[in-house]
């Protein structure tokens, strides 16, 4: 059984980094640029529910949706204030403004909440599952994460095929001049895709504390940074792809931790990354795409 438990215990973490990595596909494949501060919009949102739950004793559905909806807005604020003017700038000078912005909301967490690890009360109400008389203990943590994974994936796909604001974002996506010549708002369609990425950051970060319960100004960091791993492993660009590549990596880093090295197990994730990258450049259910010159 313990082999089970720990694949489920991997599910678990790697639908948390499936959510993270469809926000960075989203914005990847619609507005071509990585979005490292992604990780810190999680961290933001955490400390939302932490703040309002735990500070103001809201319950803990009202303070999920307020962490979605600060999160969104900042998401907007974001991308307008820092991205929107290197919307045609070099690749290099989005990347560093990207690094920047990750550092302002960083020290902003820190100064407002300092530097001491908060203890974040799980918003999980769901009783756990026992099975194989008590070998086997799911977490209710675990099965609102993987359904809550599950129902956003099916939710963003059906989103992007049938909704007007899905056909332009993959229209933008193709071409964005030819999709801007054909009446689709570029900006807005962009404004949009950052509100959805980061309302799924919220999420993730609610999910990611309840399960492991402790909150500091970098908590989103490292799991930015895997989520990031996941989606190139899955195929940047893709949603199946995103939540392909989440699931495996949780799975490979829990594995890693429990039967290799607790210590080695950041390390496995990234090796993972550098194989990927050598093997298969494009991840799982990315397309070679063949630039016209």
């Amino acid at each position: 059984m313990g082999f089970i438990s720990y694949l489920v215990n991997g599910i678990s973490l790697g639908s948390v980094y499936a959510i993270i990595a469809l926000g960075y596909t989203m914005v990847y494949g619609i507005a071509k640029m990585l979005n490292f501060a992604h990780g810190d919009v999680i961290m933001v949102g955490a400390f939302v529910v932490f703040s309002t739950v735990s500070g103001m004793g809201l319950p803990p559905v009202i303070g999920i949706l307020i962490s979605v909806a600060v999160c969104t807005v900042l998401g907007v604020v974001i991308e307008r204030v820092a991205y929107k003017p290197l919307r045609h700038a070099s690749k290099l000078a989005v990347l560093i403004t990207a690094i920047g912005v990750s550092y302002f909301l960083q020290n902003m967490a820190l100064l407002i909440y300092g530097a001491n690890t908060k203890s974040f009360t799980s918003v999980v109400t769901v009783p756990p599952i026992t099975l194989a008389d008590g070998a086997l203990v799911i977490s209710g943590e675990t099965i609102v994460t993987v359904i809550a994974c599950i129902i956003i994936m099916i939710g963003l796909m059906a989103f992007m095929k049938y909704s007007k604001s899905g056909r332009a974002m993959l229209a933008v996506s193709e071409d964005s001049g030819a999709a801007q010549l054909m009446g689709v708002n570029v900006n807005s369609t962009i404004a949009l895709t950052f509100a959805i990425g980061s309302a799924l950051a919220a999420i993730a970060g609610v999910l990611l504390c309840s399960s492991y319960p402790s909150l500091t100004p970098y908590t989103g960091s490292m799991p930015g940074i895997k989520a990031f791993v996941a989606a190139v492993f899955g195929g940047i660009g893709s949603i199946p792809g995103a939540f392909i590549g989440g699931i495996l990596l949780g799975v490979i880093e829990i594995l890693g931790r429990a039967y290799i090295s607790s210590q080695l197990s950041d390390a496995i994730v990234f090796a993972v990354l550098i194989i990927v990258l050598l093997v298969k450049p494009t991840g799982i259910l990315g397309k070679q795409i063949q630039e016209k010159v």
